[in-house]
């Protein structure tokens, strides 16, 4: 065996045996800083898994599920967010290869002109040619230093890929929101059309009665009011359905070819029914979370890459091949050539840099654990938001749909009173307009009312890939 495979052998072993050593804290994730239980004013009386619930199945609507589809295959900040993660994923290859030899193959020529040492007015001309295969710089990491370094990197390309995960329930998110909007629009524009043609008809009616003397100025003026009332509202509300559509093609990414609601739909809906766990199973699910919880196992690991820059490093440079004076004797018997470099470099002086940067690691390891506490508190909030809107926006749906209700009667009975000539129009213009306004209302809150259910989806961590079933 030659020197350079004996010298190879032994330090392999010696990284071996030293392969434990491991100079990064041990990473120890805090507690929960949140509550074990959902607050009191929330409707969480029980529990449901997310872990398994795709949002192809929670959303029962076919058009959101393909508009949904068409967002994730074509949005740019989704695709920004799964470039960040093949970007991460070369990163951490490239930090998990300085971890073994790079192993090469050279070729060498060299010729030089110089003076003879015993003759002085002579000169001489020396050839030598050389190939070779070896090692280069290769670390021998006894203190764990470049396996930390490893390891940060992929915590770090876990982390990307779950903020990728958090990127698209948060896209799922908005395209449901404004499917949801464009929607409400959709129907309180029918709303307002058919408050516009009604009161049309009104004012042709009224106009005929002023002509024959049945109907004064002033009631003319009252039915006129209400159809420039009702001609307003439609612009404003197709103004916003032009501006929700826009939004909606900049999350699809493409054009959505969303056709217009024909009807008022109060009772379909469009989504599973959802009760959270508890807290702890919850939380710790969502994808935020996870990266978070990377994020600190990253910064315990490069606390021992830091450490490890203390002690003494040691790199081996060698390389095995032929070497001769002559081209063609290159490869010829007894040409052999072999070196062994074994380098050790022992801080001693650095002006403080080392110190600095292990103060660097422990205080962004503190910023981590930060940073991992204030995101459980930020979900646990949104968990408990969407609970809490979904109660009081169900209540408060119940409550407009009985005031809606009770303006049309309100409403039926002005005109009765008008045409037996037992009240002025004026009550008939005011029953009509709190009608219209209740029923806009019932349209907002019932869509709100939906989108506090898309909420609590997006906060439990819902959003994962549908699973393919076996055909």
């Amino acid at each position: 065996m030659t020197p350079i495979f004996r010298a190879l052998g032994a330090a392999g072993l010696s990284l071996a045996l030293t392969a434990c050593v491991n100079l990064a804290p041990r990473t120890e994730t805090p507690p929960l800083p949140v509550a074990n239980a959902w607050p009191a004013d929330t409707d969480a009386s029980t529990t449901q898994a997310l872990t398994d619930l795709d949002w192809s199945r929670y959303f029962q609507d076919a058009e959101m599920r393909r508009l949904i589809g068409l967002a994730l295959e074509h949005n740019r900040n989704l695709r920004l967010a799964v470039l960040r993660v093949r970007e991460a994923e070369a990163a951490y290859r490239i930090q998990r290869s300085e971890q073994l030899p790079s192993i090469g193959v050279q070729g060498q020529g060299v010729r030089t002109r110089d003076i003879a040492a015993p003759l002085p007015d002579q000169t001489v001309v020396q050839s030598k040619y050389q190939a070779a295969v070896g090692l280069t710089n290769w670390e021998l990491d006894f203190w764990g230093r470049v396996r930390n370094l490893k390891d940060a990197a992929l915590d770090e390309w876990l982390a990307t890929d779950a903020a990728r995960q958090s990127v698209q329930i948060a896209l799922i998110r908005q395209v449901a929101d404004a499917v949801l909007s464009l929607r409400e629009l959709d129907q309180r524009a029918i709303l307002a059309r058919d408050a516009v043609t009604n009161r049309q008809q009104s004012l042709d009616i009224f106009e005929q009665r002023r002509r024959i003397g049945s109907s004064s100025e002033l009631e003319l003026t009252q039915v006129r009011t209400l159809l420039i009332q009702a001609q307003a509202i439609s612009a404003q509300v197709e103004q916003q359905r032009a501006a929700a559509r826009h939004a909606l093609a900049l999350l699809v990414g493409t054009d959505p070819d969303v056709p217009p609601t024909s009807a008022i739909t109060l009772d379909a809906t469009p989504l599973a029914t959802l009760q959270p766990g508890l807290p702890a199973d919850v939380l710790l699910a969502r994808p935020d979370i996870r990266a978070a919880e990377y994020q600190l196992r990253a910064a315990h690991a490069r606390i021992g890459a830091a450490r490890a820059a203390f002690l003494p490093r040691i790199a081996l440079t060698s390389s095995l091949g032929t070497a001769s004076t002559e081209l063609d004797g290159l490869f010829e018997s007894g040409s052999r050539a072999w070196l062994f470099t074994p380098v050790i470099e022992i801080p001693i002086f650095t002006a403080g840099r080392l110190r600095a940067n292990l103060d660097v690691a422990e205080v962004r390891r503190d910023m981590a654990v930060a940073t991992y506490e204030r995101d459980i508190q930020t979900a646990f909030r949104e968990v408990s938001d969407a609970l809490s809107s979904r109660q009081w926006l169900a209540s408060q749906m119940e409550i407009q749909a009985r005031m809606a209700q009770t303006q049309a009667e309100r409403a039926a009975l002005a005109q009765l009173r008008y045409d037996s000539g037992a009240a002025p129009y004026l009550e008939v213009l005011d029953a009509q307009r709190d009608l219209l306004t209740a029923q806009q209302q019932l349209v907002q809150i019932r869509s709100a009312w939906l989108s506090s259910q898309v909420a609590l989806f997006a906060a439990l961590g819902g959003g994962m890939d549908p699973v393919p079933t076996d055909p």
